[in-house]
Formats: C-alpha cells, sequence, structure tokens
C-alpha cells in the first residue's frame, strides 16, 4: 500500500498575489530570454552548461524580521496557521495525520525556508514540532524546497524533497525517519549518498522541483517532477526498482507549450463511480487519473483528467476541459501548491492547499505572519466524468457550536436577511420585513468565525440573461458585474464579515445565464473589492463557472468563515473559491452575515444553516 504525503510550494513567494491579470498593487515578475541569460549564473555540469537563473522576488531584508507583538485581529481561529512567520501536506502514518510544511521560523516573507512539521488525530487539532528538515548539506545548503513522501512496504516512509547547492542547482534528495519506533517521526535524516536526480541534458537546472508521490507499477517505483523548456511546460518522469537508483525517462510524462514553469505536480487516481479514495498505486478499469499543475507564471492552478498508459508511462488528458491556463481549477480564489493523499483510515482522498495572504508585504511583516493552509477536503469524480468535486472533511465539524435555522423566507430585489443568534445562548426567529431598509432580521453577535449551508430556490429560469460567449472566464463576469448589478437570475447569494451598514462586506453569490434552450451556465463569485477600506490590500472578483444542471431550481452554497477568510463550495462542491480579506471594521462582535436577493427575480432560501466555530487547538502541547 502506498500512503502518500506532499509539502509543495517553495517557490510560492508571498509577495506573488495569485493574481488573474496585472493589478496597479502588485507586479507579476517577467523575464525575458535575454534578461534572463544575461542574469543567469553558468554552472559546468555533467560536462553541459546549465543556466541557473532565479525567477521569484525575495526580500533579504525582511527575511529575519521577527516581530514581539504579534497582531490577531484577523488571524483564523479554525484554519491551520502556525504562531507567527511565513508558511506554505500532509501523510496518515501508523493513525497519526502528519503536516510537512514549507515555512521561514525568522520572519513574515519567502525565506529562511526549513520543513516545519505538526501532527494530529483528526485533521483539526495539532501538535508542532521541531524543523524536520532544514539546510544542512553540499545537497541542500541553498535551500530545502518542496516535495512528497512514499510510505515503502513494511511501513517504512521516505520523502523526496527539492534541494539546491551552493551554485543553486535543483536537484531531488531523500530523507528517512531516524526512529521508526516514534510515532511522531520527530527526526529525519538525510544520507550522504544524496542526490537522487541530478538536472542533465536538457533539463534546465533552475526549474527542476517538487517531486511527486511515489507510485509502484510494473514493478517500478515512479514519481514525476515539475519543469519547464523555455517556455514549455514539462513533468518529467523517473522510475526505479528500488527506490534508491532513479533514472528518468526518455521522454516527458506531459507537456503543454506556453504554460510556463510547472510547479507542485500531482497525480493520483480517482474512481469512476464512486466516492472513495483509492490508493496511489491503483490502475484498471475502474480507475481515471488527474493531473494536477501549479503554474509559476500565473500563480493559480489547472487539471485534467485522463488516461494514463502505464506500459508507455505517459499521461493522456480528455478533450473535455482545457488543457493549459484556461483549464479547470481546484479554486478559483487564492489557493496554490496544493496536494492530495490518500487516507485508508477512511477510504478517501484528501486535497490540502496552501492560501496565500492577499496583504501587503510592508502588512506581513509588521502583523507578524503569513500564509495558511485552506481546510482539508475530501475530493472525487463527479457523476459525469468531466471534474472533480471536493467538500471539507467531516472532522471540521466538530467545531460547530451554536446552531441557527430559518427556512423558506422570499426575496425580492434588493432585499436581504441578516443571520443572527450564531453566538447567542437562544435563536431568535425572524423579524418582520423592514420596509425602509429593505431587509429582515433573522436575528450575530460575531459572524467572524462560522460555517453556513444555504440552499437557494428560484421558479423563473425563462428570466435568466443571456450568456455572452466572450465570457471565457467566469472571474471576467464577475468583475464586470458586481453583486450590487442586477441581473435577471441573480445576484443571490451571502454577504460574509459584513458591517451593519454594509461599509464592509464580502459578497459570494451565484448568477444564472441562459445559453439556449434548457440550458444555462452558472458562475459562483467571490468578490473582495468591498471587503475593507484598508490600503495596499489586494481584492480582486474571484469567480468560476459550475457545471451543474439547475433545471429543478435550486442551487446550493457553503462557506467556511474565519476572520480573514471566506472559503465557498459552491453546488454541492462542484466549484470552489477561497478569498483573503482584511475587514477594520466587520471583525470580531462587530461581523454580521447577510443572505440577499440584487436580481429581478424572486429568490426562496429555502433553508439555511449556520454554526459559530469554535477555535481548533493547533498548539497541543502534550500527547495527541
Amino acid at each position: 500500500m502506498v500512503k502518500n504525503l506532499r509539502v509543495c510550494g517553495e517557490c510560492v513567494t508571498q509577495f506573488f498575489k495569485l493574481v488573474y491579470h496585472h493589478h496597479h498593487h502588485h507586479f507579476r515578475l517577467r523575464i525575458s530570454p535575454l534578461a534572463a541569460l544575461l542574469s543567469s549564473l553558468l554552472v559546468m555540469c555533467s560536462a553541459i552548461v546549465v543556466p541557473i537563473g532565479a525567477t521569484h522576488p525575495i526580500f533579504p531584508e525582511l527575511q529575519s524580521i521577527s516581530v514581539s507583538n504579534i497582531k490577531k485581529v484577523l488571524r483564523t481561529g479554525y484554519h491551520f496557521q502556525p504562531p507567527k512567520h511565513w508558511i506554505n501536506g500532509p501523510m496518515l502514518y501508523k493513525g497519526i495525520y502528519h503536516l510537512f510544511y514549507q515555512y521561514n521560523p525568522k520572519g513574515a516573507v519567502w525565506g529562511n525556508i526549513v520543513w516545519a512539521h505538526s501532527v494530529s488525530r483528526d485533521l483539526v487539532n495539532w501538535k508542532p514540532l521541531k524543523r524536520a528538515i532544514y539546510p544542512s548539506k553540499r545537497f541542500d545548503i541553498g535551500g530545502c524546497w518542496s516535495g512528497s513522501a512514499t510510505v515503502l512496504p513494511g511501513d517504512r516512509p521516505v520523502i523526496l524533497y527539492t534541494g539546491l547547492d551552493k551554485h543553486e542547482i535543483e536537484m531531488q534528495n531523500y530523507a528517512v525517519p531516524s526512529d521508526l519506533t516514534d510515532p511522531y517521526l520527530r527526526h529525519w535524516t538525510k544520507p550522504d549518498d544524496n542526490p537522487l536526480m541530478y538536472p542533465t541534458g536538457r533539463v534546465n537546472a533552475s526549474a527542476f522541483r517538487d517531486p511527486s508521490t511515489a507510485w509502484f507499477v510494473d514493478g517500478h517505483w515512479k514519481t514525476i517532477i515539475g519543469s519547464r523548456y523555455l517556455n514549455r511546460g514539462i513533468a518529467y518522469l523517473y522510475r526505479s526498482k528500488d527506490f534508491l537508483y532513479w533514472v528518468k525517462a526518455k521522454h516527458p510524462f506531459h507537456t503543454v507549450p506556453n504554460t510556463g514553469n510547472w510547479e507542485c505536480p500531482d497525480f493520483f487516481p480517482v474512481l469512476k463511480e464512486s466516492k472513495n479514495g483509492v490508493d496511489t498505486s491503483s490502475v484498471g478499469e475502474n480507475v481515471r487519473h488527474v493531473l494536477k499543475i501549479s503554474l509559476d507564471t500565473t500563480r493559480y492552478e489547472y487539471y485534467t483528467i485522463g488516461t494514463y498508459d502505464w506500459k508507455l508511462d505517459r499521461y493522456i488528458p480528455d478533450n473535455t476541459s482545457v488543457d493549459g491556463w484556461d483549464g479547470l481549477r481546484l479554486d478559483y480564489g487564492n489557493f496554490y501548491a496544493s496536494k492530495t493523499f490518500f487516507d485508508p483510515s477512511k477510504n478517501r482522498r484528501v486535497l490540502w492547499g496552501w492560501s496565500n495572504e492577499s496583504d501587503s508585504v510592508a502588512n506581513d511583516t509588521a502583523k507578524g505572519w503569513s500564509g495558511i493552509q485552506a481546510i482539508p477536503r475530501t475530493i472525487w469524480l463527479d457523476s459525469s466524468g468531466k471534474q472533480l468535486v471536493q467538500w471539507p472533511v467531516e472532522e471540521i465539524e466538530t467545531l460547530r457550536d451554536n446552531k441557527v435555522e430559518i427556512a423558506n423566507i422570499t426575496l425580492k430585489q434588493g432585499e436581504y436577511v441578516e443571520v443572527k443568534g450564531i453566538t447567542a445562548a437562544q435563536v431568535s426567529k425572524p423579524d418582520r420585513l423592514d420596509s425602509s431598509e429593505q431587509r429582515m432580521c433573522v436575528c450575530a453577535e460575531n459572524s467572524g468565525q462560522a460555517d453556513v449551508e444555504v440552499v437557494f430556490s428560484f421558479s423563473n429560469l425563462s428570466a435568466a440573461d443571456p450568456f455572452d460567449p466572450s465570457w471565457v472566464q467566469g472571474h471576467s463576469i464577475c468583475s464586470q458585474k458586481g453583486a450590487n448589478v442586477p441581473g435577471g437570475l441573480g445576484p443571490f447569494g451571502i454577504m460574509a464579515l459584513a458591517t451593519d451598514d454594509l461599509y464592509e462586506y464580502t459578497p459570494v453569490f451565484f448568477r444564472i445565464f441562459k445559453v439556449e434552450e434548457n440550458k444555462h451556465k452558472v458562475v459562483l463569485c467571490s468578490d473582495a473589492r468591498n471587503s475593507s477600506h484598508g490600503a495596499d490590500l489586494y481584492k480582486p472578483a474571484f469567480g468560476g463557472f459550475a457545471d451543474v444542471d439547475v433545471v429543478q431550481g435550486k442551487l446550493s452554497l457553503r462557506s467556511l468563515i474565519d476572520n480573514s477568510v471566506v472559503e465557498s463550495f459552491g453546488a454541492g462542491g462542484m466549484i470552489c473559491i477561497i478569498s483573503r480579506v482584511y475587514p477594520e471594521r466587520a471583525i470580531h462582535s462587530n461581523a454580521r452575515l447577510f443572505a440577499f436577493n440584487h436580481g429581478w427575480s424572486v429568490i426562496t432560501v429555502e433553508k439555511l444553516t449556520a454554526w459559530s466555530m469554535k477555535k481548533a487547538n493547533r498548539h497541543i502541547r502534550g500527547t495527541i
């Protein structure tokens, strides 16, 4: 059985703000071939001249600045986050989940990267341990970047990770537990026969990183590594019989032109007709495969579903989605460097991704922390076979506290209903419609930490606006048509982290468009543009299409709200968006939650259930 772990994002520099396009507060680093050549360091490697180029902005003057007074106002309550500084995937071993993550122990920007380590029995509450891997030897003295782990026969975990030598050449190393009797796996050894895989020939030595979880088939262990050649994204495949001597396949595992550098590749099987997970080495007629890529240039991810030819060691994607920048995404918001792992204890595949800040580097440094992990999600193949579905792991529901329920509330255009009582001892009933404000009160003293599930229903699909074929990406619709722009059917949804007067609010909402008779397009938006009036913030309107049938006249939405996070799952997890927001007024007791409708057609809040969320214990001192 192959269990797996993933730590990804060595180069997920916090300064990059998961942008879809140029934003006046932020820039995307672009290096021309000539500039890259002029700025590169030429190193002799196996008689080949290999250019070594840096493609990530760094802040050496800020990398080791630690603040004594950590600002806790917008820190998360139940998303994983260390006590301070910069962070950026998990494994189950002998009943204990291990989370390794890229961490700067000295400051709140990218730099000084080590493999931090925490353990848990429920994926919610965590015990921090000492760092697992850090730069110390010739093959990683320049950095210990991302990697994965595989549990070999005999319950022997092995970590594969990207190390940099003093010339900044990227290579793949391995580490093993120093004491297999220790259930926490607190200490790791890096043998001196490293590296296992070295960039030779035409392999780009400055873009050769992030070995995936290994799988075993046809008598060989196999792993893929992200890279690029010029502007062509590449996943190289390496094979080994003993996990020590690795040989690169003659042809790429998969490659796509004009996609830039590939990072954090994740390759895993999914069952055709089941929500259950399956071991990473599984192949057969009932299995499809997924290849996920993190795109270095755009700082977002995409995935395809396809066929794995294990005899030729090639991946062939289906033609049901774009294989490139406009492809399907696991998440359309602040989400990068993700990794899945198979959890045999619950027969599920779990996805965990890193959510970077949308704050400025200066603000991150001042507040003393940067980066969180999104809530771990169970992931499976949709019944259509065309996309993946995601849902928060069931363990997160143990944090639910006071519960509020409302049902069958009709909202006309411009009306909204406030959800109160999430943290109150008693749940109030809906008040009468306030015609002057066009608002109803469902009497939250604190909506900063909440879990909200709502089902909206509608009866007039004929009122949907016609779909413009030029809208290739969902976020362009969300940017053009915000939450306050009325349409035939939508926008309707929730407003999270809102002030009472809506001076600040983060709307998450649907719009429905008519493509042709009985065919519709659904877009989900998470719009941060009114989330805060703070300076130097990146406040995008995230959005994506949900491939769902709305003929039955219903759409569901679940949002996990956590102070500076709004993590949303639309249409039962067919589309997901996580946003980072930084309200100045809508915090703690001043945070409000509303359901709203700004479309011309009447919408019914068929059922809304909300819970306040208790804090997770992310710093367990004793045993777990």
